[in-house]
């Protein structure tokens, strides 16, 4: 029997979203072959003697090809049936196999009862009817398998007659076979993937049937076409048919090769897939990759409360600008799900979603995006504690009052006014930022900055002599920002910075020395004054707070006018946790160095609930260098509350006394020191919220209370 080619079968690949196919997207189409019934009872054909040795049956033929029949369920196509249509005679294989194997039947001769009683008559070794098999199948004895080239010759190849002989099952000499069992040898001889058809031909001779297997080769490879991969390295390609050059091309590695492509993009949340596949004259292998492409993306608000269509305050090209999908691309849902990411993190929307919906009859989808606005402005008031207040149970206690507007003009620009005021605590501060400057590819961010501050100088100037009155150190600060990614994990900041500085007693009169006489002032004068070019990078793995971290800061005065302080200050923060069990070990350190003529207050303090915990703030000594080291074991005990154990080191490198007015050598402050102790800490809105008991190395205790995590 003949079968006709078919036209190629072309498949479009499924857009998922969420697990599922959207009403109206695109879906897979294939060809699924139903299971070959099993065959009728043989027909019984009377031959003579001589008719036993007749000529070869040609017109018996069994065309299968590299089609895997589905034995249950549906699976997905594999690659052969990607070849199905492309591959003459591929087509139409469930009714040629089935036409073809009653043809066989009718062929297997059964020798007649009388015949078989005489002598000289040959008789087949075995036959009858299975009385296992469904239906009580006929059996025909077998007295010899071949395996031939298509025109009956033998292979060019032996290796390939071997791959056909051995994956031979039922079909043995002297074996009696039925029609079932010849066939699913021939499935066998066709999954073996290097055979292109495979006939089997009966031939009845003296010494009975024999069966010969006339098989096909494939094509020897010799080159690669793939189209529509735009996403796909050809290094991948490459390496998938790197030993394949010059060799017979193998329908189950290349099935294997369809898969691995398929899971490229499965794992990397692309849609895409391998759509088609044939084999070109010379021995050409074409593959055709179908990738979703966006097509377009529209941006609808919706109301907050009743989740109907309405009009945002937010202007699209804001949002636009955020994405990293981009029209024309291949549609990416782990990237996707990122861009929704990331506009939540913008703090200006309430709720994100993103929707892909099928373009016609192609394989470009638009994404909706519907976007839910949060209130973008408003006032608020909090309180907190300030770590450079030691006396008093109350004095440490501040209280806050805010402004802030989050989406000025639409653009997602920032504006925040605060005030904070606490028994001598106080400060003003006005921040605009502009996250994401307009016509920038770099993703910089701007912020100018004015502050008015009045902050405690008892980190550095404390002391409890009675005729020693509280030092306050006012600063006026102005200055501007510029923010920038560099490279993944990493990040930048260069900034101009003007501070006018100086000390006040609690009066609010300038003061040039202190009780112990020691200047507050570099200059000598009531105010220093300093521009400072600040250069800024940090590197963070994650947005956990227990993840490593490192921080480099290079802050340089620039004397422009004589008057000006000329120093360069540089610091470094590092921290980095482990999992040991149920537990977590933090460590981290920190240093500095400041090099020129700086005012004393701006020294390292040592010593606090941020620094050495054990000692008061600034205790330890305040100098021109410093380094801090800290070891934590945490362990959560029950729902939000943790225990933690910790011990801390800190020292000014003995850079004390080359501090202006030497302040930590006039109050005896020892210059080094180490504590430890335990603590408990709770998960809160505002942060971690820190109560520790510790020890220093002078026997001394103390409770530290803190808001957040440690600097």
């Amino acid at each position: 029997s003949t079968a006709r080619q078919s036209p190629p079968l072309r498949l479009r690949p499924p857009i998922s979203h969420g697990g599922r196919n959207p009403r109206g997207l695109p879906r897979l189409v294939t060809k699924t072959l139903n299971p070959i019934p099993p065959p009728n009872p043989a027909t019984v054909v009377h031959t003579s003697g001589a008719a036993a040795m007749g000529p070869r049956r040609d017109g018996v033929r069994f065309i299968s090809s590299g089609v895997k029949l589905p034995r249950a369920s549906p699976a997905p196509a594999p690659a052969h049936a990607l070849l199905s249509a492309a591959l003459p005679p591929f087509a139409h294989i469930g009714r040629a196999i089935d036409a073809a194997a009653r043809r066989v039947a009718a062929s297997f001769p059964r020798v007649p009862a009388a015949r078989a009683e005489s002598p000289t008559a040959p008789l087949p070794r075995r036959h009858g009817k299975d009385g296992g098999g469904a239906g009580g199948e006929e059996r025909v004895l077998i007295s010899e398998v071949a395996v031939r080239g298509k025109d009956g010759e033998p292979l060019e190849r032996p290796e390939l007659e071997e791959a056909a002989a051995g994956a031979l099952r039922a079909c043995r000499p002297n074996a009696a076979l039925t029609v079932r069992e010849v066939q699913e040898d021939v499935h066998r001889v066709v999954e073996s993937g290097l055979f292109r058809s495979c006939m089997p031909v009966a031939v009845d001779t003296r010494d009975g049937i024999r069966l010969v297997f006339e098989v096909e080769p494939n094509q020897d490879f010799h080159g690669l076409v793939c189209e529509g991969a735009n996403m796909l390295p050809s290094k991948f390609l490459d390496d998938s048919f790197r030993d394949r050059h010059g060799k017979i091309i193998n329908i189950r590695h290349l099935d294997q090769v369809i898969k691995s492509i398929n899971g490229w993009y499965q794992e990397r949340g692309l849609t895409g897939m391998v759509s088609y596949a044939e084999i070109l004259s010379g021995g050409i292998l074409r593959l055709q990759v179908s990738e979703a492409e966006v097509n377009n993306i529209n941006i609808r608000f919706l109301d907050r409360r009743t989740g109907e269509p309405t009009i945002g305050k937010t202007k699209p090209e804001t949002i636009l600008q955020q994405l990293t999908t981009k029209k024309g691309q291949a549609y990416n849902r782990a990237q996707v799900k990122r861009d929704v990411e990331t506009i939540l993190t913008m703090g200006i929307m309430e709720d994100v979603t993103i929707i892909p919906q099928p373009v016609g009859d192609s394989n470009k989808v638009d994404l909706v995006m519907n976007l839910v606005e949060r209130k973008s402005g408003g006032f608020s008031a909090g309180g907190g504690i300030s770590s450079g207040i030691t006396n008093g149970p109350l004095s440490g206690l501040i209280g806050s009052f805010a402004y802030s507007q989050r989406n000025v003009f639409g653009r997602n620009k920032k504006l925040n006014l605060s005030l904070e005021r606490g028994q001598i605590d106080s400060i003003f501060r006005l921040n605009y930022t502009d996250p994401w400057i307009d016509g920038d590819n770099k993703r910089t961010s701007r912020t100018v900055m004015v502050q008015n501050s009045r902050t405690p100088g008892t980190l550095i100037h404390g002391g409890e002599h009675p005729d020693h009155s509280p030092i306050t150190i006012g600063r006026v600060t102005a200055g501007i920002e510029y923010s920038r990614p560099f490279r993944p994990k990493w990040s930048g900041t260069l900034g101009l910075i003007f501070q006018h500085a100086g000390a006040r007693d609690d009066k609010g009169n300038p003061m040039i020395r202190d009780f112990y006489n020691s200047q507050l002032t570099a200059s000598g004068n009531p105010y220093d004054d300093t521009l400072l070019a600040k250069l800024e990078s940090v590197y963070t793995d994650s947005g956990d707070q227990s993840s490593t971290m490192f921080v480099f800061n290079v802050e340089q005065g620039l004397p422009i006018l004589p008057e000006w302080l000329s120093f360069n200050r540089v610091t470094a923060r590092l921290r980095q946790s482990y999992e040991i069990g149920p537990a977590r070990l933090l460590l981290s350190a920190s240093g500095g160095h400041v090099e020129g003529n700086f005012s004393p207050h701006e020294a390292f303090a040592i010593g606090g609930t941020n620094s050495v915990r054990g000692y008061e703030e600034g205790a330890v000594g305040s100098g021109r260098s410093y380094a801090v080291g800290s070891g934590e074991v945490s362990c959560r005990l029950f729902g939000p509350l943790e225990g933690v154990v910790f011990g801390d080191y800190g020292s000014d490198l003995g850079s004390g006394p080359t501090v202006p007015g030497d302040p930590a050598g006039a109050r005896g402050k020892p210059g080094s020191g180490y504590g430890y102790g335990v603590g408990i800490r709770v998960d809160s809105p505002l942060g971690p919220l820190r109560l520790e008991y510790a020890f220093n190395d002078k026997q001394a205790r103390r409770f530290h209370f803190g808001v957040g995590h440690r600097n």
